[in-house]
């Protein structure tokens, strides 16, 4: 049986933080994040780690994180950054902004040849979450899957949060999610302010997305052809006249 691969999205790592904050110690042996998610993946049966990381915090990250791994399980690293794009897409000039998950993954398309967990490097998921998307991916189904959570149990008592808030069908297969960007504690329940001011009701038993997903390597052209189309959608954003009609086109 082939084991899954875990996919740490850890390219963002200390653009905001200033630093590598997983580094930060958080347990009470100076365990970091990223050690209590490894050490949870490998409980649960991944067979791999990769790693998706900036070239420029590659020494660091290597040293501080990579190596501790490196003689328990196989590790690899690619690199995500902001010019690597399809074949005929530039960088547009000032972008500094990350291009996000979906670009970040696609990073990993030649090191991932198995069914795949992908996680953000600085969220915490608890080992039984890793145990039951484990047990999906070495199921032999062609379905990807989404670890849901109770988005009570997710919030912060030290400000807001961003969710998604997910809905299923009948038979648990997701239909749609909704991201809520400012969600915070509201009596028993929860409360999210959207950028207009209004208020959106929720009861906190609602199942959110943490961006724990679980897929097979069939994922890659997927993403890629959206990738692709958002990517020509933002040019012709950027210069609608690109694509605008001319006059004397036809004459």
């Amino acid at each position: 049986m082939t084991k899954p691969t875990l996919l740490v999205l850890a390219a963002g790592m200390g653009s905001r933080y200033g630093g590598l904050k997983q580094i930060d110690p958080v347990g009470p042996a100076g365990e970091t994040i990223i050690d209590y998610s490894i050490f949870d993946a490998m409980r649960a049966g991944f067979g791999k780690l990769v790693f998706v990381i900036r070239k420029d915090i590659e020494q660091q990250f290597r040293e501080v994180i990579g190596t501790r791994f490196e003689k328990r399980i196989a590790v690899d690293y690619v690199f995500q950054e902001l010019d690597k794009l399809p074949a005929g897409h530039s960088l547009p000039a000032g972008r500094t902004k990350p291009w996000g998950t979906t670009h970040a993954i696609i990073m990993a398309e030649h090191a991932v040849k198995e069914p795949f967990a992908a996680i953000n490097a600085d969220d915490f998921y608890g080992r039984n979450a890793y145990r039951v998307l484990a047990q999906h991916l070495t199921s032999g189904t062609p379905d990807y899957a989404m670890v849901g959570f109770t988005l009570k149990n997710t919030l912060s008592d030290h400000g807001s949060v961003a969710r998604g808030v997910s809905r299923v069908d009948a038979n648990n297969y997701l239909t749609h999610i909704v991201e809520l960007t400012k969600i915070e504690r509201d009596g028993s329940g929860a409360k999210d302010t959207g950028p207009d001011g209004k208020i959106t009701k929720l009861t906190g038993d609602e199942a959110v997305s943490m961006n724990f997903w679980g897929f097979t390597p069939a994922l890659f052209p997927q993403i890629k052809a959206e990738f692709e189309k958002f990517l020509k959608k933002a040019a012709a954003s950027r210069n609608p006249s690109a694509t605008s009609p001319r006059p004397w086109a036809n004459s």
